[in-house]
Order: structure tokens, then C-alpha cells, then sequence
């Protein structure tokens, strides 16, 4: 696949509406179909300690039922021209995303705009929205992988805003009313940074102009500007916690450290160290070592979570309970042997590969390219980003590599988080 068949400033049209919704779009006449993607700044960084969760909650509502429409009445319509469409919330963003034929583009217009601006918040769905959610944190708390994740947050981000998840607790989920839900959405829903992106068979002045035609008058003074979060220190020492979970035969656990956010300079050296790590193949050397040679773990990966604020570079791994101490002296001796010896020219090589070569497979999808164009835009990657990045790959050295992994890889200041029996 040649640079140009990826999405780059010549192809993506990019228009800031007078209010400060971004648009960005890209035409491809080869499928039938549209996608439209986006985000605006209502996430859980937004909640409130005795709230927690009425981000996700509001994102939830938002096709429930709207002043033209009750819940039964938008999916019908979707349903009738094989089209999907929905919110969600994560840290940063409420975001919003579905597909249709070209042709159906303006009723997914339509949607996006009655559940961003004339949501009605209807009581008894209200109450069954909070009625799953319960269910669901029910469940979170008996899944031993999702419990060693939330131990891991707040002991890695203890005093930190993530140190919370957006799901909230049974506690903050019951506390929130409707009308807290109202007053949140009329709050933090508005145009100011908000990012739309369609990809597919309509040329890109159309897209534009219809987005024009049915938010461009939106307007919330109310709204207020784009968190930041706080820097945070690495831990001081090894910090190791376990939550009891009774009845459990498997443990699971999750150890790391701070990494890097998305847009420092070393992301790059520390992904494709990440990718020898614990990823590639069979899970990297992690996977190679805990699971297929010791047998000590059902998986074993490592990952790098790196957006705006302070990231995490971690371990995760599905253990037999009698082998956790077993399976974490392993993970300890393989990481300090990343610090000590860096990586292979061959593995080097082999991750650089495998990195240019599975660019095309992601953008080869109206969806993956309207997923691409919202992380140039979150992060200011700039249009050319796509085509820049094989160049990007192949410009890491193992000296960087090796550097990054000291920089980062402190086993004595590891958190390490366990959930199980």
C-alpha cells in the first residue's frame, strides 16, 4: 500500500465551524456506506467523588428518549435501514459513533443532534439504566481481572483523578437523580472541542454542510474548558495490594509503573519496546517466558495505556493462585533483564515489520480511517500523521529503546495489584 492510499492533508478536509466543532472528512466512493465518529469533552475526569459515574450515565440516556422520539421510536428508525448509532463516555470524552448508507447519512444527523441537544432524560429509563449498572458493578466486583485493574489505579495513582473509574460504585450510582443527570448534561454537553469525523461515499463539502445545517447554531456559554490533569510522581517504593474475591479458583494480576503520555517524544521507542516486551507473537518475551515455558499463567501480556495525562506500562496476567509469587518473581527477573540487556536487532526488526505492515489492515475500514482521523485531532498528530508514521517506526534505534526502558522500569517502585481467592 502506497503513502498515499493513507489519509493525509491532501484527502482530509478539515473545517472549524464558527461555534468549535472541528469537522474532519474523508471521501471513499468504494463502499456504499458512512461512517461518523466523534467525541466532545464530558468524560469521567468531570465527576464528582459523590457522583461517580453520571458521566457514563448521561452518555447512556442520550438515546433513550429526545424531544421528538421515545426510546422505542429511535431504534425503529435505525433498525429500519439497517443503520447504528450511539454514545459513550470514557475519561476525557462523551463520545458518539454509528454507520449507515451514504444516503442515510442525515439520519444519523438527525440522531447525533437530538441526543446532543433535546435529550428528555425519561424517568423510568432512568431507573433501569441505573438498575443495570448496578447489575454490572455487581459483576465487576466477583471478575477477578477487573478487580486487579481497579487495585492497580489506585495504587498507581493514588491522589490522582485516575485513580477513579468511570463506572462509579453501587453507592455513587444510587446517589445520582435525574436531575443531576440533566444538570450535568446542560452543563458539559456544547460545541467548544467537540470533533466529528465522517468517512465513506459522500464528498466531503456535503458532510460538512449538513453538519453545518444541524449544529452549526449550537451554542452553551455554560460549557466549561478542557481538563487538565495533574503530573504524577512515581512511586516511592513497591507498593503490593490484594483484593479478596471468596469462591474464586484463578487469580489475576496487574503490575507495572508510570510511562509515557501519548504525545512525549520516546512513545514511539517505548511501544515497539512494549510490542518485544509482552505483545508480539505469542506475547512477547513475557508471554514466551511466564506462559508458554514456566506454565505459570493462562495469558501474560504487557501494554502501554498513553493518552494525555501520565500513563501506565503494565503487566497483566491470569494466574493459578499457588503460583502468583512464582509468576511475579518472573515478571520482575524479565523486566530487569529489558533493562539491563535492551532488545535484539532481530526483534527489533521483526516489531518494525509487523508495525508498518499492519497500518494498512487498520485503514482499510471507513470506521478505521474515522478512528485515525479523531486521534490525529485528540492529539494534533497533524493530517500528514498516517503517512509519516512508517518512517516513524523505522527511525527507532535499540539504543532508544534501551533508554526508554530505564527511564521508565523501576522494579523497586513496581505497583503490583492481585485479585483472586
Amino acid at each position: 500500500m502506497s503513502k498515499k492510499a493513507y489519509p493525509g492533508a491532501d484527502d482530509i478536509t478539515r473545517v472549524e465551524l464558527d461555534n468549535g466543532i472541528t469537522v474532519l472528512c474523508r471521501t471513499n466512493f468504494n463502499s456504499p456506506s458512512v461512517v461518523l465518529r466523534g467525541n466532545l469533552p464530558a468524560g469521567s475526569l468531570f465527576d464528582t467523588d459523590e457522583k461517580l459515574g453520571i458521566s457514563d450515565m448521561t452518555a447512556s440516556m442520550l438515546m433513550r428518549g429526545t424531544e421528538q422520539y421515545d426510546f422505542q421510536a429511535i431504534y425503529d428508525r435505525l433498525e429500519s435501514v439497517g443503520a447504528s448509532f450511539g454514545f459513550n463516555a470514557n475519561t476525557y470524552t462523551a463520545g458518539f459513533g454509528g454507520r449507515a448508507l451514504s444516503e442515510d447519512l442525515p439520519l444519523l444527523m438527525q440522531m447525533l443532534s437530538e441526543g446532543l441537544r433535546q435529550p428528555t432524560f425519561p424517568a423510568e429509563h432512568v431507573e433501569r439504566l441505573r438498575a443495570q449498572h448496578i447489575a454490572g458493578l455487581a459483576m465487576r466486583d466477583q471478575d477477578t481481572r477487573d478487580m486487579a485493574e481497579l487495585t492497580f489505579d489506585e495504587i498507581l495513582y493514588a491522589d490522582h483523578p485516575y485513580r477513579h473509574t468511570g463506572d462509579g460504585t453501587p453507592e455513587t450510582i444510587q446517589a445520582i437523580t435525574r436531575e443531576d443527570l440533566v444538570n450535568f448534561h446542560q452543563k458539559h454537553y456544547g460545541p467548544h472541542n467537540m470533533v466529528i469525523t465522517v468517512v465513506g461515499a459522500i464528498e466531503a463539502d456535503d458532510a460538512v454542510a449538513q453538519i453545518n445545517e444541524i449544529l452549526g447554531d449550537w451554542q452553551n456559554p455554560d460549557q466549561p474548558p478542557k481538563v487538565t490533569v495533574p503530573e504524577m510522581p512515581p512511586l516511592e517504593k513497591r507498593v503490593q495490594k490484594h483484593h479478596a474475591i471468596a469462591g474464586k479458583s484463578q487469580a489475576d494480576l496487574m503490575m507495572g509503573f508510570l510511562g509515557p503520555k501519548r504525545l512525549d517524544d520516546d512513545f514511539m521507542a517505548a511501544s515497539l519496546g512494549n510490542s518485544i516486551l509482552g505483545r508480539f507473537g505469542l506475547m512477547g518475551r513475557i508471554g514466551d517466558s511466564v506462559r508458554e515455558k514456566s506454565g505459570l499463567a493462562y495469558y501474560a501480556y504487557s501494554n502501554i495505556s498513553a493518552g494525555h495525562g501520565p500513563g501506565a506500562w503494565y503487566v497483566s496476567a491470569g494466574v493459578n493462585p499457588a503460583n502468583m509469587d512464582k509468576a511475579i518473581d518472573l515478571i520482575v527477573k524479565e523486566l530487569e533483564l529489558f533493562v539491563k540487556d535492551g532488545v535484539t536487532e532481530e526483534e527489533l526488526s521483526d516489531n518494525k515489520s509487523n508495525y508498518i505492515g499492519s497500518l494498512p489492515l487498520s485503514l482499510e475500514s471507513n470506521s478505521g480511517v474515522a478512528s485515525a482521523m479523531l486521534r490525529i485531532e485528540n492529539y494534533d498528530l497533524g493530517l500528514d500523521y498516517y503517512r509519516q508514521y512508517p518512517d516513524l517506526v523505522r527511525a527507532v534505534t535499540r539504543d532508544e529503546i534501551l533508554a526508554v526502558a530505564k527511564k521508565y522500569i523501576e522494579v523497586e517502585r513496581l505497583a503490583i495489584a492481585t485479585a483472586g481467592p
